[in-house]
């Protein structure tokens, strides 16, 4: 089989260079491959799927008939095992090999286990896949008692959905706070306390050192001397970019694939993208990992630009986080550097917290619990780097109104 652009992945980065590469070529072939067996979907729905607001059958970002309008040739359920940079081909689960003239690299990340013994002598969830979701939304209304390792993103979703459900959950993180890569101790503390109130017991600074069996429950054992017995364990201690498939392709993999500014890899016909890629930061150009949705659509879309000769093409800015976390009916979000410049404003009371960091009258960072800003203007605002001097004071008391008044004159 042949083709003229193979893109491997089918999540955000991979629709948008698909939808990039249409503006500009409307009749090359296009082959997308995803080792899902579903539709189009997005990673940020799977807690509303483990909580059951959502169908897994609802879920998708596109329907076989916006695949058939685009002209994609589409192929799930079969997961890529190699690259053949030099020949242009790729071989896949399935055992079809695919001959392409320019490959996009949009794998994703998968689970990062952590080296516990005995964690894989015993049976473990994780949510990084739809069917991930499935399984554990299917094991929630049997399950007592249950043990979530990670107090990231994922492991708090999920706590709070084991607790709404009506386990006992227990967390148990190595950091000293939960989020402490997107927020402060001050903040953390909120969050914290949310959990708390609702029955969540939150170990943290404890390290996991044993997993066994314990009868039909799973036994954890940490350095703290705990033995915690769950009927269900959910390990959520991160993720680690999929690029396995490319040992021995001449594709430069550093913790991802790495990538310029236009996403391309150091192979000129080879580009990546979303989470698999490895692009230059924002704030001191080191590349950096950035895995979040804003992210993965524009490299997508840079690259899929770049494969098809657009000459609009503007090059990547450099990766600035964003998230935005909502726990039991509050919101906290979390945008840019906490340590790229100067504290200008940080207020915090039992469930409302802002901060807001700047350098040289720029926003580098703002972050908030229950605070009315937009995430993402702010995150416009930081990109752009636009000067705030003329507004500075006005920004540090009205982020919010400041940020929308700016968008609404200079933003067409």
């Amino acid at each position: 089989m042949e083709t003229r652009y193979l893109i491997v992945g089918a999540s955000h980065a991979a629709l948008s260079a698909l939808q990039a590469i249409r503006m500009q070529d409307a009749e090359g072939s296009i082959t997308m491959v995803t080792r899902d067996d579903a539709l189009p979907y997005s990673p940020t729905v799977l807690p509303y799927v483990v909580s059951g607001r959502s169908h897994p059958s609802r879920v998708a970002l596109q329907g076989d008939s916006w695949l058939a309008e685009n002209k994609v040739d589409f192929i799930r359920g079969a997961a890529v095992t190699s690259v053949d940079a030099a020949a242009r081909r790729a071989s896949f689960s399935n055992g079809k090999q695919i001959g392409f003239e320019k490959l996009l690299l949009a794998t994703g990340a998968a689970p990062a286990l952590p080296p516990i013994p005995g964690l894989k002598d015993v049976k473990f969830h994780v949510l990084r896949s739809l069917d991930d979701a499935i399984g554990l939304h299917a094991a929630l209304p049997r399950t007592k008692q249950a043990v979530v390792l990670g107090a990231g993103l994922v492991g708090m979703h999920a706590a709070e959905n084991l607790a709404k459900a009506g386990a006992q959950v227990t967390v148990v993180e190595m950091q000293s706070r939960v989020l402490a890569a997107y927020f402060d101790a001050d903040a953390a503390a909120i969050i914290e306390t949310a959990f708390a109130a609702k029955g969540v017991k939150l170990m943290l600074g404890a390290k996991v050192t044993q997993v066994s069996p314990a009868g039909e429950a799973v036994r954890v054992g940490t350095d703290k001397g705990a033995a915690l017995d769950a009927d269900l364990l959910l390990v959520a201690t991160g993720v680690t970019p999929v690029t396995g498939y490319l040992a021995g392709s001449g594709v430069a993999v550093d913790r991802g694939v790495l990538v310029d500014d236009a996403m391309r890899t150091s192979v000129e016909h080879i580009w990546a993208a979303g989470d698999v890629a490895q692009a230059k930061g924002f704030y001191d150009e080191a590349k950096i990992l950035n895995g979040i949705l804003p992210s993965a659509v524009e490299q997508g879309r840079i690259a899929g630009m770049a494969m098809s000769g657009d000459a609009a093409l503007k090059p990547w800015p450099g990766g600035v986080p964003l998230n935005t976390y909502t726990f039991f009916g509050q919101q906290a979000v979390s945008v840019g550097s906490q340590d790229a410049g100067e504290v200008v404003r940080k207020e915090a009371d039992a469930k409302h917290y802002l901060k807001i960091v700047m350098r040289d009258n720029r926003l580098t960072g703002i972050f908030g619990i229950n605070a009315p800003f937009d995430p993402g203007v702010m995150w416009e605002l930081i990109l752009r780097r636009v000067d705030l001097s003329s507004v500075r004071e006005a920004f540090i008391a009205e982020p919010q109104k400041t940020a929308r008044a700016i968008m609404s004159r200079t933003w067409r």
